[in-house]
């Protein structure tokens, strides 16, 4: 290959990949977030933080939301045994649209000693948008049934978004300021959501823009230099 072609071949490949990486601007923004419960138990009252990571991931017309909780909630003065403890929550929806979303998850796979604190297995459940545009995932209530008992958990320390989203309604329902949702709600509300937002990595509309504009330039240029490379081997013919 000569100098001249490989040159051109080098311009083209830093055009394609540059416009490749404008183009990967993030489109969602995650955090853990400390949640203080405040739980309401048939021994009394009792409190707890966890930290809390909310994931969600596309699934048909909704997406599959996922709520982990990295440290113990409450506790029993008695052992409860191998799937005893049936735990749900509600999951906040903010901005475009405001929703709860009702997750649960399956019993205790292991035996919970006394006087311990109950480790949740993972929350799960499905949001389906009616309006597109960006969302915030925020934990709500928290309700552990046991041995014929119900212990409640709500945050009290109005606690961040863990999640933060661009979301696509089916049929692709635009925004629209103000209103509330109830398609996605829980029996068990969890009451008002905050207004605390986490900080952004940038805005993704903006990005998405730039990267149009950046891969056009970059792509013009190569176009370029492969005219000229195209002219040069003519005028030597």
């Amino acid at each position: 290959m000569s100098d001249r072609k490989r040159s051109t071949a080098l311009a083209l490949a830093s055009a394609l990949a540059g416009s490749a990486v404008l183009f990967t601007a993030p489109a969602a923004h995650a955090a853990v977030v400390d949640v203080a419960y405040d739980c309401k138990t048939p021994i009394g009252d009792k409190s707890a933080v966890s930290p809390i990571d909310i994931k969600a991931v596309k699934e048909g017309n909704g997406y599959k939301l996922t709520v982990s909780f990295q440290k113990g909630v409450s506790s029993s003065p008695i052992e409860l045994g191998k799937g005893a403890m049936s735990p749900s929550a509600v999951v906040l929806v903010g901005g475009a649209e405001k929703a709860s979303v009702p997750v649960s998850g399956p019993p205790n796979p292991e035996a919970i000693p006394p006087d311990t604190p109950i480790k949740i297995t993972d929350l799960s459940g499905t949001y389906t948008p009616r309006k597109s545009g960006k969302v915030t995932f925020t934990a709500g209530v928290l309700t552990i049934k046991a041995m014929g008992t119900t212990t409640t958990c709500t945050p009290g320390n109005s606690p961040g978004p863990s999640l933060e989203l661009d979301v696509t309604a089916p049929g692709g329902g635009g925004a629209q300021p103000g209103g509330d949702t109830t398609g996605n709600s829980a029996g068990n509300s969890a009451g008002n959501s905050t207004g605390d937002t986490l900080p952004q990595t940038g805005p993704t509309d903006s990005a998405l823009a730039l990267g149009t504009l950046g891969g056009t330039v970059l792509l013009t240029g190569a176009a370029g230099v492969l005219w000229l490379t195209r002219r040069g081997q003519r005028a030597r013919s």
